[in-house]
């Protein structure tokens, strides 16, 4: 496109919608009435007429939905898949063994992060937290760990690391590599690096100004103060501000409690959800214990194995497996493997538990993502291989490429260093984070590096990755107090601000260190 395009209303709408979401994102509101207001305007302003804005509201999510439902899809078969864990109490299992090898502080303080690095990749933060929360914390404080050294050591591993990179389920690189136009699977290569990067430069310096200062010796009356101290970490209320996503509900619907037929929330000793309906069979309870440990067992290995599939595709004939065919190998497999689960219910258990599960993992897909259809349809009219059905444009015609065009207006006054611009895609991406949501702020930083990528001679790639971690990490749940870090610290029992100031510096340079690798690299 050529640098002197001439701009139009149009142009100027979507710039006016763009400014708009971030400044709403800096207020810590909802951006969505934002961006159905923005995508209302630009139509208009393109084509004049009132009903192809109001098309265009439709025509907008419509479009997003189209490009992001395999995403929606993996996250419905993935939640199902540990609703059926949970269930047998499989979950629990599988993590109860690294208790053993919890020795001292320093120790509990790597295990933690490790274990909730590994479940947050497959599961995310959000049900992993809950697991690891009521498993491993007491018995890493048992062995000398602080509280708020085990609050920062699952928040940057999991709101942190796994979700920034999102390697294994692929949600935010699929959106950030959507808006830039550019490969996904690049992106998710890319973000995996970089979150590994910013990962153990935050953790390294965690250890050294948090954790190590504070280790105490392994001993019962740690616990015994521990459970003592009441959970601060809520600001004293249930829900405080909860960003783009509702971060609550979210949280109920993986924390493993469920209610009995009179509505009662039903545990197990074991942390595990009470069964509220027969299994049938003379020994039903087992019965779930062998499915339970079953599952423990042949869940991380099926993981692994697929992981080890998506890598070497030649050890089973295959070719190389990328992009959609990944999520959908990924998808699958959650499918099977949450079926299974249910046999321990019998023939009709079965079948009823297994659409209840799908069902249950796309109610909580939709609540996790739905808020993103509405904005990334925005974004998606700034790009001109989106845009034709959202502005009514006729197969054939010209697409404008708004935010393109724009950029390359402006372009005579945007530094033509890749430092200063991945800097400052960098800190787009922590702007759109301050939300506390993470993913909503992702079609603007995908969108801004596909425009600015050329500039710089750099991969859109390479840009759309370091946007996602900015985003991400900071609303993600490791920098601002009103994100799902209110849920971490509510497990540990710290005052979620006192866990937002021992996690500002390192994180910060982490994600700085890691954009400088990035722009050495690219």
């Amino acid at each position: 496109m050529h640098p002197l395009t001439a701009l139009t209303p149009a142009h100027f709408c979507y710039l006016v919608g763009v400014v708009a979401i971030v400044v709403t994102m800096i207020w810590r509101a909802n951006v969505v009435v934002p961006a159905i207001l923005a995508t209302f305007a630009v139509a208009f302003a393109f084509s004049g007429k009132v009903l192809t804005g109001l098309q265009a509201i439709f025509m907008g999510s419509l479009t997003a939905a189209h490009e992001l439902f395999n995403i929606f899809l993996v996250i419905a078969l993935m939640t199902a898949l540990l609703n059926g864990l949970r269930e047998i109490g499989a979950d629990v299992r599988m993590v109860q063994p690294f208790r053993k090898i919890m020795i001292n502080g320093h120790v509990a303080f790597a295990i933690l992060a490790l274990i909730t690095y590994l479940i947050s990749l497959f599961f995310w933060p959000t049900p992993a937290v809950p697991l690891v929360g009521a498993i491993l914390i007491p018995a890493a404080i048992y062995a000398g760990l602080s509280p708020l050294g085990a609050a920062v050591a699952i928040a940057v591993a999991g709101q942190g690391m796994a979700l920034s990179s999102d390697y294994v389920i692929k949600v935010a690189p699929g959106i950030s590599a959507k808006a830039a136009g550019t490969d996904m699977q690049s992106v998710a290569n890319t973000a995996l690096l970089l979150s590994v990067i910013a990962g153990a430069v935050a953790l390294g310096l965690c250890w050294y100004f948090t954790v190590r200062k504070n280790v105490r010796k392994p001993s019962a009356s740690n616990l015994t103060e521990w459970e003592s101290s009441g959970e601060s970490g809520l600001f004293g209320q249930p829900e405080a501000h909860q960003g783009s996503f509702a971060k609550a509900e979210l949280a109920r619907s993986t924390s493993g409690v469920h209610e009995d037929e009179d509505g009662v929330p039903a545990m197990s000793a074991s942390g595990a959800a009470t069964l509220t309906l027969p299994m049938g069979g003379a020994n039903p309870l087992q019965r779930r214990e062998m499915w339970s440990r079953v599952f423990s067992i042949v869940t991380p290995l099926t993981f692994l194995a697929v992981v080890v599939i998506m890598t070497r595709p030649e050890l089973v004939g295959a070719s190389v497996i990328r992009g959609g065919d990944a999520a959908s190998l990924i998808g699958g497999m959650a499918a099977v493997l949450m079926m299974l689960t249910t046999l321990s219910y019998g023939r009709k258990g079965f079948l009823d538990r297994t659409a209840g599960h799908i069902i249950d993992g796309f109610v909580f897909a939709f609540k996790a993502m739905g808020a993103v259809l509405p904005i990334a349809g925005f974004f998606f009219v700034g790009d001109s291989s989106t845009a034709g059905p959202i502005l009514g444009i006729e197969a054939g015609a010209h697409v404008p490429s708004l935010l393109f065009e724009l950029v390359q207006s402006c372009s005579q006054f945007i530094p033509h260093s890749p430092v200063l611009v991945s800097l400052g895609v960098l800190l787009t991406g922590m702007i759109t984070g301050i939300d506390g949501s993470g993913f909503a702020g992702l079609p603007l930083t995908g969108s801004l590096s596909g425009a600015l990528a050329p500039m710089v001679h750099m991969p859109a790639s390479t840009l759309a990755a370091i946007g996602q971690m900015g985003a991400v990490w900071t609303g993600g749940g490791t920098l601002v107090a009103w994100s799902s870090l209110i849920a971490v610290t509510g497990f540990a029992r710290v005052p979620v601000l006192d866990a937002v100031r021992a996690l500002f510096v390192p994180v910060v340079c982490g994600l700085i260190a890691a954009t400088l690798v990035a722009v050495a690299i690219s």
